[in-house]
């Protein structure tokens, strides 16, 4: 008996022993960045910048595996059940990890407990746009006339679950007025009928319309974040148009498997903050509309509990269901 107890004892010493070897020479080979999005893309761009700034610091090589489809869930179910062996990584985002779970009847992840988090990495407001011959200024007005005339304003979205349609959906909640939200496939047939008067509003993603605000196509009303955007730092937030504590934006954040070994988390997690503290990847994000938004892994579990239960609550009130 006590010789069997000896041999296991040994055994768990040297598996122990391989463990602490394998993390203190990792890594050792390529890091797969998994993007649940296509190339060229707003989160494949982000996703390039942060893992090229990683790699330049430390040397690492910091591969990535476009894996778009079903809304981020194929990459990001790829990155749930790879080995927890810090070589498989990805870039989560407010769709997959907060707003699908309410919109999929059936998830192939849950994002609270299948993934090990690293840091968040980048917000993104969206903007409320209105055509260049719309007679609203400021939000108020288009409050006002939404609420002197109920049901009659329509808000174009760029597809149904999209931040921007549930920004749009938040909205017609908070200001208590009734909205017809019209589904499109994409921003810019959107952008066509907001600019021909057959929509009257647009939450927009900011690359979708910065030219055109530049050209003055379209006017700004209000942006979703918190504070005021430094790509469009003169729009005010909706929060301070008469509405306190609105926040809707979209984000991104890294992730690995669950169960890979705190240690290598830690210093993922380190590498990202330090790569988002440079002044060339807070150039390359404003240029897209994004503001860098590191965090320890506590953090952004924290923020992550907090969004997966907003959204969902804006999609059970809203009853969008995907087309």
């Amino acid at each position: 008996m006590f010789r069997r107890h000896l041999m296991a004892a040994a055994a768990l010493a040297a598996a122990m022993s391989h463990a602490a070897r394998a993390q203190a020479a990792w890594p050792d080979r390529p890091i797969r960045l998994i993007v649940p999005f296509p190339p060229a893309g707003g989160t494949d761009v982000i996703s390039r910048e942060i893992g090229g700034r990683i790699a330049a610091a430390t040397g690492w090589n910091i591969v990535i595996d476009n894996r778009p489809g079903a809304g981020g869930n194929i990459g990001l179910d790829a990155v749930a059940k790879a080995a927890p062996d810090g070589y498989t990584i990805g870039m989560g985002q407010a769709a997959n990890l907060a707003i699908n779970p309410a919109l999929y009847p059936r998830m192939p992840f849950d994002p609270l407990t299948d993934f090990a988090l690293i840091s968040l990495v980048a917000t993104q407001p969206n903007v409320l746009v209105v055509g260049r011959n719309a007679p609203y200024r400021t939000l108020a007005e288009l409050v006002a006339a939404g609420r002197a005339r109920p049901g009659s304003l329509t808000a174009g979205n760029a597809g149904n679950g999209t931040t921007g349609h549930l920004a749009g959906a938040m909205f017609a909640r908070a200001a208590e007025i009734e909205v017809v939200h019209v589904p499109y496939r994409g921003a810019a047939p959107v952008l066509t009928d907001l600019l021909a008067g057959r929509v009257d509003f647009f939450f927009a993603n900011p690359l979708a319309v910065k030219g055109m605000l530049e050209s003055g196509d379209v006017r700004a009303l209000a942006v979703t974040s918190a504070t005021r955007s430094r790509t469009f730092p003169d729009v005010p937030t909706v929060a301070e148009s008469g509405f306190p504590g609105f926040e809707a934006v979209n984000w991104t954040g890294l992730v690995a498997p669950a169960r890979t070994p705190e240690p290598i988390i830690d210093r993922l997690s380190q590498e990202a903050r330090k790569a988002l503290a440079t002044p060339e990847t807070i150039a390359r994000l404003a240029a897209e509309g994004s503001e860098p938004f590191g965090s320890t892994p506590a953090r952004f579990r924290e923020f992550l509990t907090e969004e997966h239960a907003k959204w969902g609550r804006v999609v059970r009130e809203a009853r969008i269901q995907l087309d």
